[in-house]
C-alpha cells in the first residue's frame, strides 16, 4: 500500500494518518485515545441509550505484522458507530456475524449490547488478535472468535445468521469471488447484511458486478454523518439476497 491508501488509518502507535482532506472524516468517527502505558487504542462511542455504559468503550490491541487487518481502519469504526446508534434492539435475540474482523472493532461494539450473540471471523493469522480484544474487553460469554476463509464451506460450529456485517472488505481483487460466495452462502433473503466500504480503485466495480448477480443493495439513509463519510469515497449499504 502507499501512503494516500493509508490516509485515517489508526497506526499501531495510536496515531491518525490523516491529510487535511481527511479532517472532517476524523471528527465523525468515535473518540480515540491511544495509552503509551499499555499500548492499547480505546475507542469511546456517544449514544443515548440507558441500557449500556456511556460511553459505550472499546480498547484494543492493533498490529500491523498480520497485514492491513490488524489496523482499526475508519469503515469499520464508521459501521461500528452506525450499530451504537442502532443500539441494543436491533441485535436482540439475534445472531450476528461478522466477516473479515480484523481487530474485531465492530463485533466487538456490538457484543457489549446486553442479549447480544455475536460470531466475528477472519483467517487463522489474524485469530489471536481477535482473541486478546475480546479477552481485554471481557465479552468472551458473548462474543466468538471463528476462523472462516471467504470460498471454503461454513464451519458448522457457525450458526445462520440474522445480521451479516462487514467493513472495508472490498481492496484484494482474487478475494471478490470469494467474497460473494460467502456472503451468499450464510445468507437468506430474510438475512440483514450492512456493508461499509471505501472506494480506492475502478477494480472495485467489479466485485459489484459480481455481487448483484446474488444480491442488491441500496445505501443506508438513517446515519447522519452519511454526507461526511460519502465525502471521503466510504459507502454504507444494506445487501438483500436475491429470491
Amino acid at each position: 500500500m502507499n501512503d494516500g491508501e493509508l490516509e485515517g488509518v489508526i497506526s499501531s502507535e495510536g496515531l491518525a494518518r490523516a491529510s487535511s482532506s481527511t479532517s472532517e472524516l476524523l471528527n465523525v468517527l468515535p473518540q480515540q485515545s491511544h495509552s503509551v502505558e499499555d499500548g492499547l487504542l480505546k475507542f469511546h462511542f456517544g449514544h443515548t441509550w440507558t441500557s449500556i455504559a456511556r460511553p459505550l468503550s472499546v480498547s484494543l490491541n492493533v498490529d500491523a505484522s498480520p497485514g492491513c487487518g490488524g489496523l482499526a481502519w475508519p469503515a469499520g469504526q464508521i459501521l461500528a458507530s452506525y450499530l451504537v446508534q442502532k443500539g441494543p434492539e436491533y441485535v436482540k435475540n439475534r445472531n450476528v456475524l461478522e466477516l473479515g474482523s480484523g481487530t474485531g472493532l465492530v463485533g466487538i461494539a456490538v457484543g457489549q449490547f446486553p442479549s447480544a450473540k455475536v460470531w466475528i471471523t477472519d483467517q487463522a493469522p489474524l485469530l489471536s488478535i481477535m482473541n486478546r480484544n475480546v479477552s481485554l474487553n471481557n465479552l468472551q460469554g458473548r462474543v466468538a472468535v471463528a476462523e472462516l476463509n471467504w470460498g471454503a464451506q461454513i464451519p458448522i460450529d457457525i450458526p445462520q445468521p440474522d445480521i451479516v456485517l462487514a467493513a472495508d472488505c472490498v481492496y484484494f481483487e482474487p478475494a471478490f469471488p470469494l467474497l460473494v460466495q460467502t456472503l451468499n452462502d450464510l445468507a437468506s433473503p430474510s438475512t440483514e447484511i450492512l456493508f461499509c466500504y471505501k472506494k480506492r480503485r475502478h477494480a472495485d466495480k467489479r466485485f459489484f458486478g459480481m455481487l448483484k448477480k446474488k444480491f442488491m443493495w441500496k445505501e443506508v439513509m438513517d446515519d447522519p454523518n452519511r454526507k461526511i463519510y460519502n465525502r471521503e469515497a466510504i459507502t454504507l449499504v444494506q445487501l438483500v439476497k436475491l429470491k
